[in-house]
């Protein structure tokens, strides 16, 4: 007779773990150039109506994600649409591979502006395993330190989470109640168009995004899932809609449950006591919460 409770073997043992490990320390510094022309796309794409932008403009918070983009040739990508494991990024067996949350810090006086070259240095600082309820999970943290003619202009801490596919009948973890007290929101209609636009933006292959056979029928999720750095933008661009001439120093932010196309979703935000600091949130259409974050306004 079957045992069908039996624990599958892990894919990362302590061996496995130490060769992933081996990667922490290593760096690289890539080369780029704020140009206006993702600028005004990233605007049109969030619905907004913003002046063109210039040389000077200064930067929104979180669009430096429109630049340092991974430019690996065709025969470099593997199935699920990102380039083949190892690399930079260590070889983590695992095949689903999911930004899961970050921290930023911008320097005060040194914004990134149209027309700055910049510099990124990317380390790896830490891999990480644990076997959950759902099964293995590799989380590994990048740290990011962006710099213009000027020196230091902000230091990113990244969250990125390797899962193993899911099993016939998986059940998603216990989700979380979204808070109801926001101070001011905005609907979001997650449709094709705007997640292609999103993945052109970032020159993101990842299949997840845009591939439905793929995402339901290979990594098991209902619908194509919103990106998590697009809903992490579209909170900041929450707080710029009610809190004119905001300017963040801090932004940290956590992925709680996937945002799916399949229904509209939410995002929220409310100030705290100090009037600097602001609590945003996601909310899917059955009233989970899918990302908090927290603001610090400079």
């Amino acid at each position: 007779m079957s045992n069908d409770n039996r624990t599958a073997p892990s894919m990362i043992d302590s061996d496995a773990l130490a060769r992933l490990q081996a990667w922490q320390g290593r760096s690289e510094t890539l080369a780029d150039d704020i140009t206006a022309a993702p600028v005004r796309a990233l605007s049109a794409t969030l619905d907004r109506d913003d002046p063109l932008p210039q040389a000077g403009t200064r930067l929104p918070e979180l669009w430096h994600w429109l630049y340092f983009l991974p430019h690996h040739r065709q025969s470099e990508i593997g199935d699920d649409g990102h380039a083949k494991r190892g690399g930079f990024l260590p070889p983590v067996p695992l095949p689903r591979r999911m930004w899961a949350g970050g921290r930023l810090n911008w320097e005060a006086g040194n914004p990134l502006r149209v027309g700055d070259k910049v510099e990124r240095t990317s380390t790896i600082a830490s891999v990480t395993h644990k076997a959950g309820r759902t099964g293995e999970l590799v989380f590994v943290l990048v740290r990011h330190e962006v710099r213009n003619e000027r020196g230091l202009a902000l230091t990113e801490e990244h969250d990125i989470v390797y899962r193993a596919a899911a099993a016939p009948g998986e059940k998603a973890p216990p989700p979380t109640p979204a808070p109801k007290d926001a101070a001011f929101s905005r609907d979001i209609a997650p449709d094709d168009v705007l997640l292609f636009r999103y993945s052109a933006l970032t020159f993101n292959g990842h299949r997840i995004h845009y591939d439905r056979r793929y995402v339901t029928q290979v990594e098991g999720y209902p619908g194509l899932i919103v990106h998590g750095p697009l809903i992490a933008t579209l909170l900041v661009d929450l707080l710029r809609r009610n809190v004119p001439g905001a300017l963040l120093a801090r932004f940290e932010f956590r992925a709680v449950r996937p945002t799916f196309d399949i229904a509209p979703f939410r995002v929220h935000g409310k100030p705290g006591a100090d009037g600097k600091t602001f609590s945003l949130w996601g909310e899917d259409a059955d009233g989970w919460l899918t990302m908090q974050a927290t603001a610090v306004l400079a």
